[in-house]
């Protein structure tokens, strides 16, 4: 029996996240579509109900409290949609628009406004917005990154990098600077179900 509700449940409480049930139930659908995709297009390497759920979706809706206030969400790199779709169901009032220089993976993400482009620094000549929020899911190191995703956001507007292994504070500083963009936060975590390591890092266009 398929037990990824519970695992779901049993997560969202462990981050302290308030999902409503239709929007979780949504999550899973989205699930199930992917895996669905998963056996005709190579997406993912992740396959199993638990592994699913902690290392796609509770992995993307941990950075929630990071991205809440923001209105219209960039990611680069996204993939199979994540963490663009996670959050943009978690969050109705945020729109998303996802990035990826693969094809099929783009056209799985069809729930967003999904993109097949190469993000390379230029957003008015690839038809990228410029955004509030723009993020990535371990696209490139942090530093390459921030090179790159201080074209596609808004003064005031928020990078927000999610990574395995957070550097340390004093590195991240560096890192922003040399992007001329400046540190907010650096926070890490555990995955709810594995226990893996997980960080969220924050920087700020002035």
């Amino acid at each position: 029996m398929d037990n990824s509700p519970a695992l779901l449940s049993r997560g969202l409480d462990s981050l302290t996240l308030s999902v409503p049930a239709e929007a979780q139930a949504r999550l899973l659908a989205y699930v199930a579509e992917l895996l669905k995709w998963n056996e005709k297009v190579s997406l993912t390497a992740i396959t199993r109900d638990d592994e699913v759920v902690d290392k796609h979706l509770l992995d993307s809706l941990a950075v929630v409290p990071e991205v809440a206030a923001a209105t219209h969400l960039l990611d680069l790199g996204a993939g199979a949609g994540l963490p663009g779709i996670p959050l943009a169901v978690a969050l109705p009032d945020l729109r998303a628009t996802l990035v990826d220089a693969v094809a099929k993976k783009v056209s799985f993400a069809a729930r967003v406004r999904a993109l097949h482009a190469r993000a390379e620094g230029h957003p008015q000549k690839e038809g990228l917005p410029v955004v509030d929020c723009v993020i990535s899911r371990a696209f490139m190191d942090v530093g390459p990154f921030l090179l790159l995703a201080r074209h596609y956001v808004a003064p005031a507007g928020r990078v927000i990098c999610m990574v395995g292994q957070t550097p340390p504070e004093a590195a991240l500083r560096t890192l922003a600077e040399a992007a001329g963009l400046q540190f907010v936060s650096r926070r890490t975590f555990q995955l709810p179900l594995s226990g893996d390591p997980r960080g969220v890092c924050v920087f700020q266009k002035a």
